[in-house]
């Protein structure tokens, strides 16, 4: 970017104009409208439809942040594989509170959750890593996920050399290869709006329900 347009980007913005988001219009559960908003964004051909922007903090409270697959949402929480030896994975150890951010700028809308985080049983990661494509089985094999590395010839190396290696039958789950499930504590709901009058529902756990408030802009 050159230097007239970062002078420019304070200025940059537009309107949102594609609807609002009433209370009156509200499920009790939030999973029920995820769920909806999910579907549309799927529908409308967003690319990566799934991907989630999903926050960790460190021991020292340092925030991090990376882009992650949702791979499945139920009742139990949303659920998201990873390298257990990666970074993301060491913070959770020490910390199992997460935020997870679905930005669906397209149709002008976010989702936020706050929750935290239970490993996945064996069982429940086996039966997802053997309905990967056998490419990404054996990618998950090569990467010691967040360590430094020399060059990307290194991996492309590994993952040739595990790719004779894996020629026939099936490809064994990494030890170091896992998953997550975060129980949701609150999610919030964000439609854009004209004048920036933006429409926010923040659903928090109360009890057996859920409690549902209005913030502002």
């Amino acid at each position: 970017m050159n230097k007239d347009n970062l002078q420019q980007i304070s200025h940059l913005r537009r309107e949102y104009t594609r609807g609002g988001l009433r209370r009156k219009d509200l499920p009790a559960d939030p999973l029920t409208l995820f769920e909806q908003w999910l579907n549309q964004a799927v529908e409308a051909g967003l690319p990566d439809p799934t991907a989630m922007s999903v926050a960790t903090v460190d021991e020292q409270g340092q925030p991090y942040q990376r882009i992650v697959l949702l791979k499945h949402v139920d009742a139990q929480g949303m659920v998201f594989y990873t390298n257990l030896g990666s970074r993301k994975a060491h913070q959770l150890a020490q910390n199992p509170r997460i935020s997870l951010l679905f930005p669906w700028h397209m149709l002008e809308r976010q989702v936020m959750v706050l929750g935290s985080v239970e490993q996945l049983s064996m069982l429940e990661v086996m039966k997802y890593f053997h309905s990967r494509p056998r490419e990404s089985q054996i990618g998950a094999w090569v990467s010691k996920q967040s360590s430094r590395i020399s060059a990307r010839g290194v991996l492309e190396g590994k993952f040739l050399e595990l790719k004779q290696k894996f020629q026939q039958g099936e490809i064994p789950l990494p030890s170091f290869w896992g998953g997550y499930r975060i129980t949701i504590n609150s999610m919030e709901f964000w439609q854009g709006g004209e004048h920036r009058l933006h429409d926010r529902f923040f659903y928090q756990r109360d009890g057996a329900g859920w409690k549902i408030d209005r913030l502002a802009p």
